[in-house]
Order: structure tokens, then C-alpha cells, then sequence
């Protein structure tokens, strides 16, 4: 058996690599290749130790605590029936440009990932809202499909991003300066989209009409049901702009708003027992999400310990500042790469899998470590829709067998046609990385006003 450090970190590396190709989960493989690793170069009593504390040590950093309230946000943003008032506020006031129907999923997406940050879930709520009014206004299936499965991805981006806070607690970096970088990048993902549906609806008329017909009166009288968004979107945007709250504070209010109009509602719909039985499906939904995402952290953790002792994340930053190559190629070749791994893994996956030893390489080559998380989620966001994983992309497929319109007949969408209809979405999240590369005051511009 090898005893170069080195060499075991090459070792655990290439195991935990098998473990996730063989299916095993990326919690358990990180797991059991850190600890397995941390045995053969320190022996059992410092492995058992390590594995001992990193789970109490690692949960209770507060920056972690904004978790579970950005995914209660969601959830009780979702059954309190927030999501269908978006987009039908959505749907009178854009829905007059060429492929409108198209165009208001977009918005509505992102008005639900500012209180949502869950990407799966974003695509799977607007596919059950959106492709019964898409398809029965003639809409393509592909576009239907494809607009709702890239609506969905802008929650990994738009704050609050569930996402963006495990990159700040793997790297280690401000949970708040991340949240607010990631608003510019999220609105910028939205008008591309926006300019490419609309250029695809002019050119081709066959994919998607506007719809008219909606009076001043009617559009206005939408706007009510999206205070609570606006609200939210305010007190945490207020909040970590101006310091005067923590990201968990500005959670907790948020997720205190929420509840309050779903209180409210109930009351006024004189709906209690539901009330109750949603309040508690929130609950669990989100102590079942929040329990996956510390598992992983814990596994994740573990297996940075491991690499650290080998030395290997120093070895690698040094033999990419080798390279006689310029920053922004080697940069290129680094997110190709992600692109390539997105094929196979999910997005949390994925970066857990590679920002312990890409991450100080990308610091040592001189890049911003906010700039580098919100490109690496941009490109965690087009692992969503690419094959074969592409995980929006089976979530669109599967909610629309369960679809049927007023008839009783199917609003299937088979699974080729999702993934042929994020084709043009896929070429504008390129462009759109390609704009953050050259123009990484995008992203750093917002952040660095908070000092």
C-alpha cells in the first residue's frame, strides 16, 4: 500500500469517482471515501474522531441556519396558492408579446424562485401550472416544455438560492455578498430568455401567439395577489443590502410574511383544517430537504478533511498556475469540464464533488471567489436541463403524465420533446455565461456596494 499522501488523496479521489458512477449516493460515497482515507493516513483514533465532530461542528455555524428557512419560504409560498396568482398576474400584463403564455412562465419563474431557491421544485409547480394553459392555446409541446423546464433553473441563481448557500459554507464564504451577487446574474439569465422567446415566436408563429384581451382594469386588479412575493423580495433584499439583518434574519422574517397571509387567507376562507394539514406538509417537506442537504454536508466535509491532509487541493492549485496558458482559457476549460460532469450528476453533487479541490486553483489563478460561485451555479443551472441526468427535465416530463385538460385526455409530453425543447434555452444560458466571463462586473457590482 502507498504511503505518499499524495498518492492516497489520487486514491480516494478516484473511489469516491467509482462509488458515485456505481450509484451510491454522493453523501455516502464522500462519506466513506474521507473516512477510509483519513484511516490510511491517520490511523482509527483520528479518523473516528474527525468523523466524530463534524457533524455537530459543521451544523451549528449559523451562516447554515438560513437554510431551513428559505426552504419553508417555498414551500409555504406554494400552498397558499402564491404560485398560481404569479403567473396569472404574469399572464394579463406580458402576456400581449409574441409567445406571451411562454414569456409569463418565465417571469413567474422567477418571481417564485425569490422565495423558493429550490430548482426541482420551481419546474414542477409551473409545470402544473403553466403547460394546461400553454398547450390548450396551441402552444408547442417542445416549447412548452422547454420554457417551464429553464424557468425552473433561475431559482439556483435568484436569491434566495439554496445552492448558493452550501457553496458559502463548502468555500467558506459570505452567505450574504453570494445571495445579493447572484440578483444581477438572475435578472440578466431572465431578459435572455425573454429576448429569445419572443425572437422565436415572431420568426416561427407556429410555436406560440400572444394573448390579449386583458383590460387595464384586469391587469391591475392581479397585482394584489403578488404583494407577498414583493414582500418577501423586499425585506430580504432590504435586509442584506443594508446590514441591518443576518441572511437567517431576513429568512425568518421572510418566512414569517408568508405564514402571516396564509393565516390570513385561511381565516378569511374559513379553510382551518387544510390550513393545518399544508402547514404541516411544509413543515415536513422542509425537514426532509433540510436533513438531505446537512447529510451531505457532513459527508462532504468529511472528505475535504481527507484531502486536505493529503495535500492534494495544494498540488492541483500549483499545477494550474503552471500552466502556461492565460487565466480566462484555463477558466474556459475549468467550466467545460463542469459542463461535461453535468451530464452525469446533479448540481449539489457536482459541486461538492469538485470545489475542494477546483476552488483554491481558482483563487490562486486570481479570480474572485463570489464572481467564480455564481458562475459555477450558472453552470450548476445547465446541468439541470442537459441529458442524460438533466433533473428539471424529468420533473417536467413526469408531472405532465399526470396532467390532463378539460376533456379528460393526457397532456403528456414525452421526455425526447423536454429535451429537445431546452435546445435554445441551453444555447442562451451559454451566452449568458459567456457575458459573465467578459463582464464580471455583473456580478461583483451589487456585493462590493455593501463594502
Amino acid at each position: 500500500m502507498p504511503d505518499d499522501p499524495l498518492l492516497i488523496g489520487i486514491c480516494g479521489l478516484f473511489l469516491l469517482v467509482a462509488l458515485v458512477v456505481l450509484g451510491v449516493r454522493v453523501y455516502i460515497a464522500a462519506a466513506i471515501s474521507g473516512f477510509l482515507g483519513l484511516l490510511w493516513l491517520k490511523g482509527w483514533s483520528v479518523a473516528a474522531a474527525i468523523a466524530g465532530t463534524i457533524p455537530h461542528s459543521k451544523t451549528v455555524t449559523y451562516p447554515l441556519s438560513v437554510l431551513p428557512l428559505f426552504i419553508l419560504i417555498g414551500f409555504l409560498a406554494f400552498h397558499t396558492g402564491l404560485t398560481t396568482r404569479l403567473f396569472e398576474a404574469a399572464r394579463r400584463w406580458f402576456g400581449w408579446v409574441p409567445g406571451g403564455l411562454a414569456v409569463s412562465t418565465v417571469f413567474a419563474s422567477a418571481g417564485f424562485a425569490a422565495v423558493s431557491g429550490a430548482s426541482t421544485a420551481t419546474a414542477a409547480v409551473f409545470s402544473r401550472i403553466a403547460i394546461p394553459d400553454m398547450l390548450k392555446n396551441k402552444y408547442s409541446s417542445r416549447l412548452t416544455a422547454g420554457v417551464i423546464a429553464a424557468g425552473g433553473t433561475l431559482a439556483s441563481l435568484i436569491p434566495p438560492s439554496a445552492i448558493l448557500v452550501i457553496y458559502a459554507i463548502i468555500v467558506e464564504e459570505s452567505v450574504g455578498k453570494l445571495l445579493l451577487a447572484g440578483l444581477i446574474p438572475g435578472l440578466v439569465s431572465v431578459a435572455i430568455y425573454t429576448l429569445l422567446i419572443v425572437a422565436l415566436c415572431s420568426v416561427r408563429k407556429d410555436q406560440g401567439e400572444s394573448i390579449k384581451g386583458f383590460s387595464w382594469k384586469e391587469r391591475f386588479k392581479s397585482v394584489p395577489g403578488t404583494i407577498p412575493i414583493f414582500l418577501v423580495v423586499g425585506i430580504i433584499f432590504g435586509a442584506l443590502y443594508t446590514g441591518v439583518a443576518t441572511p437567517t434574519e431576513a429568512g425568518a422574517l421572510g418566512a414569517l410574511v408568508v405564514f402571516s397571509m396564509y393565516v390570513v387567507r385561511a381565516i378569511q376562507e374559513r379553510s382551518l383544517s387544510s390550513f393545518k394539514e399544508n402547514l404541516k406538509n411544509s413543515l415536513f417537506e422542509t425537514a426532509k430537504l433540510t436533513v438531505m442537504i446537512f447529510t451531505l454536508i457532513w459527508g462532504v466535509f468529511l472528505f475535504v478533511r481527507f484531502l486536505g491532509f493529503a495535500g492534494l487541493p495544494t498540488v492541483f492549485a500549483d499545477w494550474v498556475v503552471s500552466l502556461d496558458y492565460s487565466p480566462l482559457l484555463i477558466m474556459v476549460f475549468i467550466l467545460l469540464a463542469y459542463a461535461v460532469l453535468g451530464m452525469f450528476m446533479d448540481a449539489i453533487g457536482m459541486l461538492v464533488l469538485t470545489l475542494p479541490v477546483v476552488f483554491p486553483a481558482v483563487i490562486a489563478l486570481g479570480y474572485d471567489p463570489i464572481w467564480f460561485g455564481i458562475v459555477v451555479v450558472k453552470m450548476a443551472e445547465i446541468c439541470l436541463i442537459t441529458p442524460p441526468i438533466g433533473l428539471n427535465c424529468f420533473v417536467v416530463a413526469g408531472v405532465s403524465r399526470e396532467l390532463t385538460d378539460a376533456q379528460g385526455r393526457s397532456l403528456a409530453i414525452p421526455l425526447q420533446d423536454v429535451f429537445r425543447g431546452i435546445g435554445p434555452f441551453f444555447v442562451a444560458d451559454v451566452a449568458t455565461v459567456a457575458v459573465l466571463l467578459l463582464y464580471p462586473e455583473f456580478v461583483l457590482w451589487l456585493p462590493n456596494t455593501i463594502g
